[in-house]
């Protein structure tokens, strides 16, 4: 009996130890849970938006949509959704929307057609998709995804990516779907002078100020989720009487999206010939894993030195690991806006002392 005894109380005492040892150590699942941290930025382009060119009406128009896209992407968030979800649908809610020069709100080229541009990129995996050029696509975003998730390629073009999104089942609409009357007379009115300026300086158009902020609508996400990935994308119109089928940063990963999980989540806007060759958006990330900088001073020196050094004018959003969020242009102005789990929802339009 004593031996007995003895027996019952070791498997008594061992089943207690795995049942202590199994409480102390959580799960995956429970660590998830505990740690709630999440956060979105996101950006509708930036450029010389300047409050005294904006009526009350149309500053209220855009920051409704901006608050409306980014609360999409937060309830995602909340909910335990993935980083790269709640970027796709925020992104989709501003590419429907004619504020923007991304989707239904997209630029017209020189030959008085839409050709939309957009990337993504996923953070825990550093995979990714673009496409460029296609002109029949509701959602140039999606197709971006459908690239990095159905495909062995990280970017398609023109036909092909039409192809592509009609084997993917991708919603299709006619080109006349991206026609806005308001993108198509701000074409006419830099066709108009470029005529007149044709008789002076036949390279003076390119370097017109206004020319140069008809790209300010582009579109872009960058996110963080429960799980601590990260996540970016970027969308657009490109920009206003672009000729040759000239593609800008946006669907450049490296130049207008950028994510991994050690370091951070970005997307950019601005003039994309000068983003593409400063990398701006690898460039952050690379600032913070090799310096060992904060991504607020990655972005401050990418932005406001290496990219005005180079003549470049623009801006970025950006997420990194902890939810840190930073939305930093060199320009007038950027509609923005940002949330995280903790913090309040900040809408934004002009730089920070003249909002």
């Amino acid at each position: 009996m004593p031996k007995l005894l003895l027996t019952l109380i070791c498997i008594t005492f061992l089943i207690s130890s795995c049942k202590e040892e199994k409480n102390e150590i959580p799960t995956t699942e429970n660590e998830i849970l505990e740690n709630p941290e999440f956060a979105i930025v996101i950006h509708g382009g930036a450029g010389t938006i300047l409050k005294e060119n904006m009526t009350p009406e149309r500053e209220a128009a855009y920051k409704a949509k901006l608050e409306e896209a980014i609360m999409v992407g937060h309830d995602i968030l909340k909910n335990g959704g993935t980083s790269m979800e709640a970027v796709t649908k925020t992104i989709n809610v501003m590419e429907d929307s004619p504020l923007f020069n991304a989707g239904k709100g997209a630029v017209f080229t020189n030959a008085e057609t839409n050709e939309l541009d957009a990337s993504v990129m996923d953070g825990k995996t550093l995979n990714a998709g673009a496409i460029a050029g296609v002109t029949n696509v509701k959602y140039p975003i999606d197709l971006a995804r459908a690239v990095m998730d159905n495909s062995e390629h990280v970017m398609l073009a023109g036909k092909g990516a039409e192809s592509f999104a009609e084997e993917q089942g991708l919603e299709l609409v006619d080109p006349s779907y991206f026609f806005t009357e308001g993108r198509f007379n701000s074409l006419q009115k830099i066709k108009d002078r470029e005529k007149t300026e044709l008789d002076h300086d036949a390279k003076s158009v390119y370097y017109d100020n206004e020319l140069k902020d008809y790209k300010f609508g582009t579109v872009g996400c960058a996110a963080l989720d429960k799980n601590g990935n990260l996540a970016a994308g970027t969308s657009t119109g490109g920009m206003t009487n672009k000729r040759w089928g000239r593609i800008g940063d946006a669907p450049i990963i490296g130049a207008g999206t950028y994510a991994n999980n050690e370091t951070c989540a970005v997307s950019s806007t601005g003039w994309g010939e000068y983003f593409i060759r400063a990398m701006v958006a690898h460039d952050i990330s690379a600032l913070m894993e090799y310096k060992g900088l904060s991504l607020q001073e990655a972005a401050r020196i990418v932005i406001q030195e290496k990219v005005a050094n180079l003549g470049g004018d623009g801006g970025i959003v950006a997420v990194d690991k902890d939810g840190n969020i930073t939305m930093e242009f060199n320009t007038a102005g950027m509609y923005r806006a940002s949330i995280k789990s903790n913090e309040a929802l900040r809408i934004g339009i002009y730089k920070e002392n003249e909002e």
